[in-house]
């Protein structure tokens, strides 16, 4: 038997985790369940679009649901380390300035099952957080990019 992916996430993304699968157990899967039945109704389930969209939402919400159980079996947990608290490690956030003079940014190094650029975490898979990873506060560190190298400084850890 292969060896299942470890997810590692924060409390709080496997909460969450928890409660979309609630949601898609409880909720969701009962809406497509009556969609279903609905355009059943429509006759000829040969040419009966409605059906077929129906049923491919089906798929796609039992598709989520076995990833989400999934993810949520193999959860682990981030606890934050704090016998260095100014090294970059998963589950902290840290405040770069891109070189020589750009904005600074905050991320928060969290697990790919939690990842949301537009909220400020970044997964631990990314070439950002991989090249941060073990650097402390001060410490300039290069990052390989799609759009090419870059330089950043770390200001702050948390």
């Amino acid at each position: 038997m292969a060896v299942e992916k470890s997810y590692y996430m924060t409390q709080e993304g496997k909460e969450k985790l928890e409660q979309e699968l609630h949601y898609l157990k409880t909720e969701r899967r009962q809406e497509v369940v009556e969609r279903i039945k609905v355009a059943r109704d429509f006759g000829d389930l040969s040419e009966n679009s409605e059906y077929d969209a129906a049923k491919d939402e089906q798929a796609f919400v039992e598709s989520r649901i076995a990833q989400v159980e999934k993810m949520i079996r193999n959860a682990v947990i981030i606890e934050n380390d704090d016998q260095n608290p100014n090294m970059v490690s998963l589950g902290k956030s840290v405040t770069f300035q891109e070189l020589p003079d750009g904005d600074k940014e905050t991320y928060t190094i969290v697990g790919s099952a939690e990842a949301d650029p537009f909220e400020g975490k970044i997964s631990n898979d990314s070439p950002m957080a991989q090249s941060l990873i073990g650097q402390e506060v001060g410490s300039e560190v290069s990052v390989a990019t799609p759009g090419g190298e870059i330089y950043v400084k770390i200001i702050d850890v948390k």
